[in-house]
């Protein structure tokens, strides 16, 4: 089999995909699968609405029929998991989405998560999908930092902003553990979990780290 991992980023930032592809590091190691990290040119800078999220599902979707033969597994690296479903539908191999995996991680580590979201328009679509997926009942908030992809890489703003959204989280809304809800964040997560003292989870190494699990024990 195949032990590829094919990591999407379904926006055309590459500084995006430059910052998921090193917190894909630690995962990378002697004897495990290869994690390709590649960027979908044909995607807005950033996927910050339902409608931004709807356009790169079919591009998605056509990507992972056409490299099926090149991957043991798939993961889509957007908090919005665009397209998951017509993936799934294009390929007998696993297809990840990187926000299903973060808040399932996320209830392994505490009773309550809370999302630290870009723009606040992101908000109800995160709280929608979590609706969606049953587990609503665990959710303590979502919090936004006003801030678009293309402005993430503003490191001292960008981490300014999330401590204290992550702060907010912890403090005012009784969370547990913080996810990191935009893909975009993954060069933050240690700096921010040692400002919290919680845990907090990267949704790209959790999804990434679970397709490791389901290649290896297929």
């Amino acid at each position: 089999m195949n032990e590829r991992i094919i990591v999407i980023n379904p926006n055309s930032t590459e500084d995006c995909t430059r910052g998921i592809d090193a917190a894909m590091d630690p995962l990378r190691i002697s004897g495990g699968p290869d994690i390709e990290c590649m960027t979908m040119h044909e995607g807005p800078p950033g996927v910050e609405s339902q409608g931004d999220s709807d356009s790169v599902a079919i591009p998605i979707r056509d990507y992972v029929k056409a490299r099926d033969n090149d991957a043991g597994a798939f993961v889509i690296a957007c908090f919005s998991d665009p397209g998951l479903h017509a993936a799934r539908e294009a390929t007998e191999k696993p297809v990840l989405g990187i926000a299903e995996c973060a808040y399932m991680k996320a209830m392994t580590l505490g009773e309550t998560f809370g999302v630290i979201s870009i723009l606040e328009s992101s908000v109800k679509r995160h709280q929608r999908y979590v609706r969606q997926l049953g587990i609503d009942s665990r959710w303590a908030g979502d919090i936004a930092i006003g801030l678009g992809i293309v402005e993430l890489s503003n490191e001292d703003k960008v981490l300014t902003h999330m401590i204290g959204a992550g702060k907010r989280l912890r403090d005012d809304h009784g969370a547990d553990v913080v996810v990191m809800g935009c893909a975009g964040m993954a060069r933050y997560r240690d700096r921010l979990r040692d400002a919290l003292g919680v845990p907090v989870v990267e949704p790209s190494q959790a999804a990434v780290t679970q397709a490791i699990g389901q290649i290896r024990c297929d």
